[in-house]
């Protein structure tokens, strides 16, 4: 008795603006597949219709993944292969089909990325920062305690910091970074990436934020914020002076640690060692 082996699921990267960023592979993935997944089914029509892809399209969506991803799983382990797509770029990012994907893999299904087109990697690229590290937040809670925490931990980066936003909130949350993160932190605004208009405007993010709130920008819009600037440490010489006068002053080891930790911004640990070598 022969088990039917299972299909594949395949995550494909769609262009962002312009439809000549579609790769060859990505072509022949979507002709083959039993199925495609769209976030939306008209908007993707036209990309499919270009490249004369005549596979059925079904809507999947965050509105109905958790519905949808039990049945899906099933027609792959009956051997269908499907593809993912969302509205532009790589799926997953700032899109759906995580829940997909991991209901996928634990059913045993194999899942295999086509890359491609992504706003992310192309607005880092023409940022003209280095992009040897990030951390990319998507889209930013629009107010509260989540905001406000996001905002802090760019505030704090010693990398960039790459988030999408809607345009009618640009200048908003550039004003937000320059109270947080200072008005002179440099950052980069790319939008309508790869299409007609496309433009990548640098400068500090208190000059965007006030640019943008006099020309509001239409199109999908991608931040990339630059790092918090170095800090300078004092000497391990004057970090153990500063040490053995707070324990002069009576701190404990403890407590002296946490004010060099306060003042200087040192490591704990460091702190802690000097602290105790005051003694």
């Amino acid at each position: 008795m022969t088990t039917e082996a299972p299909g594949r699921l395949y995550v494909v990267s769609t262009p962002i603006g312009n439809l000549g960023d579609f790769t060859f592979r990505a072509v022949e993935v979507l002709r083959e597949v039993a199925g495609i997944l769209a976030e939306d089914t008209r908007h993707s029509r036209r990309l499919l219709d270009r490249y004369e892809i005549r596979t059925p399209v079904a809507a999947y969506h965050e509105h109905n993944e958790a519905r949808s991803a039990p049945a899906l799983v099933a027609r792959l382990q009956a051997g269908e292969s499907l593809a993912l797509i969302s509205d532009a770029g790589t799926p997953l990012l700032s899109d759906p089909g995580a829940r997909l994907v991991a209901a996928a893999i634990a059913a045993g299904i194999p899942v295999v990325p086509i890359p491609g087109a992504s706003a992310l990697l192309a607005a880092l690229v023409a940022s003209g920062f280095g992009a040897e590290r990030f951390t990319f937040f998507g889209f930013l809670a629009r107010k509260g305690g989540e905001r406000a925490q996001a905002l802090a931990e760019i505030t704090a980066l010693p990398h960039l910091a790459v988030l999408y936003e809607a345009p009618g909130r640009v200048a908003d949350t550039l004003a937000d970074l320059a109270a947080t993160a200072g008005e002179e932190r440099p950052a980069a605004v790319a939008r309508e990436l790869t299409k007609q208009f496309e433009e990548v405007r640098r400068g500090t993010v208190a000059q965007l934020a006030a640019y943008y709130r006099e020309t509001a920008p239409r199109g999908e819009v991608v931040l990339v914020v630059g790092p918090a600037a170095a800090v300078e440490l004092p000497s391990e010489e004057a970090l153990r002076d500063r040490a053995r006068a707070l324990r002069g002053s009576g701190l404990s080891t403890r407590d002296a640690a946490a004010e060099l930790v306060r003042e200087a911004g040192v490591p704990r640990n460091l702190a802690y060692r000097l602290a105790q070598e005051a003694e």
